[in-house]
């Protein structure tokens, strides 16, 4: 029996009324990345799963990475190109790299009866979902699941810390050291989110990190540092997505923060390249069997399991896609959080065909759909289905947790937060 059914036939007779534990968490859920909501139940990983979804996406994480050297001669301004970044966004990505290739990201997957399937990897800083400990915490305070999570040695990730740990070995911050940095935004966005990003700043003091909030263009780049008033910057979090880049004056705005990182005078966390290795096109060159020789027999493995059949739009897959509309999805290469897609099974054949034309050489990918498994979830009256988006984070050592978010729709689609997708927490065996 899997940890999932012990845990819905324990709570049947046993568990907390599912109104109860939702009344009693969800209060601590506000200026989250919960969105003050929370499904009925956790969901759980098994040590096998959890185990070869960690090494599969350090397969991968190492595969994207090598893109650059491996196909495009270290040139990481023509991989980007090749991408479909425009030529602004192509530049900033090479100003904008850092030393290294960021280990920081959030790997969104579906899970069907084969194992987990990649929809998109968020690789940078604009991951969101790092306070998801918050829910574990809560729904430990339920007796029946405490004592569920340490019958079956379950455990779960204090993601922000990891993510600390993360920021401070990747800007080479020495130990002892409490670095000042800079949670900055655009200002256009920055508004909506600033209530949630000073909650943030606060919870890292107490993991080392004087943090602050701001948009960016409160930052001034003088006397070889970066200044937000008086006080120097050693880290610009950045929460700017490579898109905006495209916004008028995006680049002149930035160019401050370009400038001192070009210069070793501030640590960006992540660097502009870490969404550019992330991108959806990115996939697409992984998924392509000619690009198979460039990768290592176990990054093939990873990529096979993983990454499900992705492709640029190129002219000769427009009548394939057509014939195979309810089985693809049609995906901007470069946008988050759902932005754009356009489902096969849920689009008119002549918008299909409209779209898939327009796509052609353009920044585009076709994806095979994914029909994850639903999961059941208690209700007071019996229980419900939902379908889940995982996301696992990727940390400098490895999985730093999970953030997981679900819908009631069968048909699935895009699930996140911002289109009703209510979120829960993930206990795991290691």
């Amino acid at each position: 029996m899997s940890l999932t059914d012990s845990y819905l036939a324990a709570a049947a007779g046993q568990g907390p009324k599912p109104s109860e534990l939702r009344a009693a968490a969800e209060p601590r859920l506000d200026a989250t990345g919960y969105g003050g909501r929370c499904l009925t139940r956790p969901v759980f990983l098994e040590a096998a799963e959890h185990r070869r979804l960690a090494a599969d996406l350090g397969l991968l994480h190492q595969a994207l990475t090598s893109i650059p050297d491996r196909l495009f001669g270290g040139d990481i301004a023509r991989f980007a190109r090749a991408a479909g970044l425009a030529e602004a966004q192509a530049v900033a990505v090479g100003r904008g790299r850092g030393p290294a290739p960021s280990r920081f990201g959030r790997a969104d997957l579906y899970r069907d009866e084969h194992g987990f399937w990649l929809l998109e990897l968020n690789l940078g800083s604009t991951a969101g979902g790092v306070d998801n400990a918050v829910l574990n915490e809560a729904m430990l305070e339920q007796p029946f699941i405490a004592d569920f999570v340490q019958r079956n040695e379950l455990t779960y990730a204090e993601t922000m810390a990891q993510v600390v740990q993360t920021i401070l070995t990747e800007a080479k911050i020495p130990t002892g050291v409490r670095p000042v940095m800079a949670i900055a935004d655009f200002p256009d966005s920055y508004p909506s989110l600033a209530a949630q990003l000073h909650r943030s700043a606060a919870a890292l003091a107490p993991l080392g990190i004087d943090a602050l909030a701001c948009p960016v263009d409160e930052l001034e780049y003088r006397d070889d540092r970066i200044w937000h008033g008086d006080r120097a910057i050693d880290i610009v979090f950045r929460l700017f997505m490579i898109e905006d880049l495209l916004k008028p004056g995006a680049v002149e705005l930035l160019e401050p923060v370009l400038q001192a990182s070009e210069r070793g005078h501030v640590a960006i966390f992540t660097p502009l390249d870490a969404e550019l290795y992330g991108s959806k096109s990115a996939l697409a060159i992984l998924s392509d069997e000619t690009n198979r020789s460039c990768f290592r027999p176990e990054e093939q493995e990873a990529i096979d399991r993983l990454v499900p059949w992705t492709r640029m739009v190129r002219a000769d897959l427009v009548g394939y896609a057509k014939d195979n509309q309810s089985d693809l999805v049609l995906k901007p290469a470069a946008l988050h959080g759902g932005e754009g897609v356009l489902l096969g099974w849920q689009t008119d054949p002549e918008t299909w065909s409209t779209r898939l034309t327009e796509a052609v050489d353009q920044p585009w990918v076709l994806q095979r759909r994914i029909q994850p498994l639903p999961e059941t979830f208690p209700t007071d009256d019996g229980s419900e289905n939902w379908l889940l988006t995982w996301g696992a984070f990727l940390v400098h050592d490895g999985l730093g947790g999970y953030y997981v978010r679900g819908t009631e729709n069968p048909e699935g689609g895009v699930i996140n937060l911002t289109m009703g997708a209510t979120g829960t927490c993930c206990f795991y065996q290691e």
